[in-house]
């Protein structure tokens, strides 16, 4: 079937033979409006985007206005905070919706195989470990669980979050999905290396999944031995935490487990294997649904379409229901704007709905990566989370220099697909493959579909628009400003996160001489000649002339600027310097930058060398650009 004949023809890549029969449909989706990325005028190694989204009303988050309907009170916040008691682990509220309410696989063994008409096989974690230690943990994600901080002290702590001890009350499983990766349809995929341990119910009625990555093999592993090393688990586990304190929706990890057994890896997957540390992060969320969790039984034919229904009527009984209890006395209806002047209707199909919030919440969680400079590396099906929280982190990067066309993946260098400036591209095409799922099984009509790919895009320059105007501290959005300040950055290459916290002194006196205009970024332009410093002059006269109309005072707009650009971004060279501490057993800087990420728009006195630009050695392999293994 052909999808988003307007999205940039480089990223529609054609698939295998399993994908056209998923897409052998008649069903078609005509994108419905321009998606127009903001990155698109930039320097890049390869202009493939098309224009900037065309013009469009701001409009309200059709989720909020699910939200804001009369919906059925479920008493999940009956119980306040201050009268909950803290648990041992072996005091946790155990649910295991997933396992009860959704197919099993009817083997339990972890041969690689096809796992057909089932979500999940019930797996046990079986790691080897020699004297485990506890890496690092966060006392915060504790608390979602209100598991008493104590129990990280348990001498048996580490053997329990490794696996090699049960805990009490687990039911252990694999989920089983599919995805693309890099445009390609790649079919059954799987946890290959994450075993849930099930879902924990706190005195909210709040859902937390609990799950070990790099606790052995399952049936989806594959040919690889499940297995995760110290590397990368340090990469995932701070970033998880760092991620979460910066405001963007994402999984969380509890803590991080050395097992005390070497992992091999080809890091560079050029013949040179090496022994590692091994490692496990419990990585915790309100479920690891992902759009492959839907895809794989969709390209599987009739037979399981029906288990698509399922998984969407399970995901949003737990996780969407004020979609099933919308009330019916107040329709929520939008033209298409097409020439039948036809409407979609959202109160009279759930799974539109649905669809319709989950393509708001993707657009939402990638407008906020570009905010912060972040990019993913592998936006492949398999890992966009149907929540909209950032999932799995392998080779990510926070933007240094600011430049488009940066993939902090070694994988994807030579197409540039899932480059900084591609993401909310991408996340459209991956939205395109979640609604032709959905009507492939029957769930959306055409309409519906183009519907929550449009949603899209509004929510994403909605939220990217208003982000990036907080981010300069302007009271209303100037696209021409903010174009040409990202084009200026481009060109010079300027540090992400430094330029715009730096921005904040700037003050609105259009009386400051022109040679003194640029002094509060001078740490931030550096190496600039004379004809980039007279178009930078240019800009900030603009920029003052900008501010100086908003009737904001320099220190309100500095702490309100402050209060959205971070001071501290988790860099890969600051990873890589934890990492090369915990790899010989000092497992300080891990706990430090913890610290200082949970606290990134804080000045944190003492702590300046964390927000330093990165030192010569930051560009070698493997701290720069990261490889898949792991």
């Amino acid at each position: 079937m052909q999808i988003l004949s307007k999205i940039s023809p480089s990223l529609l890549h054609t698939s295998s033979s399993s994908t056209a029969l998923l897409f052998s449909k008649s069903f078609r989706l005509n994108f419905p409006f321009h998606l127009k990325n903001p990155f698109s005028s930039y320097p890049i190694h390869h202009n493939r985007f098309g224009a900037l989204f065309s013009s469009m009303d701001s409009v309200d988050s059709v989720a909020d206005k699910f939200k804001n309907q009369s919906l059925e009170n479920d008493g999940s916040n009956s119980n306040s905070n201050s009268n909950k008691r803290l648990l041992k682990l072996d005091e946790l509220n155990w649910d295991h919706s997933f396992v009860r309410e959704l197919p099993a696989d009817p083997r339990t063994d972890t041969l690689p195989r096809e796992v057909l008409h089932a979500c999940y096989t019930k797996v046990l974690p079986s790691v080897e470990v020699e004297n485990p230690q506890l890496v690092v943990w966060s006392e915060s994600v504790a608390e979602l669980l209100e598991l008493n901080p104590k129990e990280f002290e348990r001498p048996d702590f580490p053997l329990l979050f490794s696996g090699a001890s049960p805990l009490v009350g687990a039911v252990p499983y694999a989920q089983n999905y599919g995805g693309h990766q890099f445009g390609m349809w790649a079919g059954q995929l799987g946890d290959g290396r994450a075993i849930t341990l099930g879902e924990v119910l706190n005195s909210k009625s709040e859902r937390w999944e609990l799950q070990l990555k790099g606790a052995g093999k399952t049936p989806y592993s594959r040919f690889a031995d499940g297995l995760a090393v110290l590397r990368s688990s340090i990469r995932e586990f701070l970033c998880s935490e760092a991620m979460h304190s910066l405001g963007i929706p994402t999984t969380r990890a509890l803590c991080l487990v050395m097992t005390g057994q070497d992992v091999t890896r080809d890091m560079f997957y050029d013949g040179n294997p090496k022994d590692e540390p091994g490692a496990i992060v419990c990585r915790v969320a309100q479920s690891f649904l992902r759009f492959g969790s839907y895809q794989l039984h969709a390209s599987r034919g009739n037979e399981d379409l029906e288990v698509v229904r399922t998984v969407a009527d399970y995901t949003i009984r737990h996780h969407f229901p004020h979609l099933e209890n919308m009330s019916k006395s107040e329709s929520i209806s939008f033209s298409t704007g097409e020439e039948d002047d036809s409407t979609v209707d959202l109160t009279s199909n759930k799974y539109a709905a649905w669809a319709v919030e989950v393509a708001e919440r993707t657009a939402s969680m990638i407008a906020r990566w570009q905010g912060v400079g972040f990019t993913h590396g592998v936006m492949n099906t398999d890992n966009m989370s149907v929540l909209g929280l950032t999932i799995d982190y392998g080779p990510f990067g926070f933007l240094d220099a600011f430049d488009p066309s940066y993939t902090p993946n070694t994988t994807d260098l030579p197409g540039r697909r899932y480059c900084f400036a591609n993401q909310p591209d991408i996340g459209l095409w991956n939205v395109a493959q979640f609604a032709t799922t959905l009507s492939t099984a029957k769930l959306l009509n055409e309409k519906e579909a183009n519907y929550a790919m449009e949603r899209y895009g509004i929510r994403f320059m909605d939220d990217y628009q208003a982000i990036m105007t907080k981010k300069l501290g302007l009271v209303k959005y100037n696209k021409q400003m903010i174009g040409d300040l990202l084009k200026h950055m481009a060109v010079d290459k300027v540090d992400y996160t430094n330029f715009f916290r730096l921005l904040s002194n700037i003050k609105a006196d259009a009386t400051i001489p022109d040679n003194q205009l640029l002094i509060p970024l001078k740490a931030a332009l550096l190496d600039i000649g004379m004809e980039r410093k007279e178009a930078w002059t240019s800009w900030v006269k603009s920029y003052i002339q900008e501010l100086s109309t908003s009737g904001v005072s320099d220190d309100e707009r500095k702490a309100s600027m402050n209060s959205v650009n971070p001071k501290y971004i988790l860099r890969n060279y600051l990873c890589q310097s934890a990492i090369d501490a915990a790899e010989q057993g000092d497992f300080g800087e891990v706990r430090r930058l913890l610290e200082v990420m949970q606290r990134p728009f804080d000045e944190q006195p003492g702590m300046e060398k964390y927000a330093r630009l990165p030192p010569a050695w930051a560009y070698r392999p493997g701290v720069g650009m990261l490889s898949c293994s792991s």
